[in-house]
């Protein structure tokens, strides 16, 4: 009798948790395939490797150079051309990964 209340607790509390994970995992696995949100993603990599993306690299590096200039720090300057690099190169190297990967 025990064993048959502790079954009942354990789905009462954790049956609307497997049952969300199993719908979930479904619906992942059928959106890995589907071409849905390449729209969306040629449009934000666009805007990465276009000229939004150089105007943020800059203004990265220059806002960096200025903090770095006021607080006499080299620091500010190299998170600044960190984060340029980054937002210049980033959009290949996330390709070539998932590339790798599928």
């Amino acid at each position: 009798m025990k064993l048959l209340a502790k079954s009942k607790n354990l789905i009462a509390k954790y049956g609307l948790l497997v049952a969300t994970l199993i719908v979930v995992s479904g619906t992942a696995a059928a959106a890995t395939t589907g071409t849905l949100f390449d729209p969306m993603y040629q449009m934000v990599k666009g805007w990465a490797e276009g000229t939004l993306g150089k105007l943020l690299a800059v203004s990265a590096f220059l806002i960096g150079m200025g903090i770095g200039i006021v607080r006499q720090s080299v620091l500010a300057i190299v998170l600044g051309l960190a984060f340029a690099l980054t937002l210049a190169y980033a959009p290949t190297v996330i390709d070539g990964v998932f590339t790798f990967a599928l």
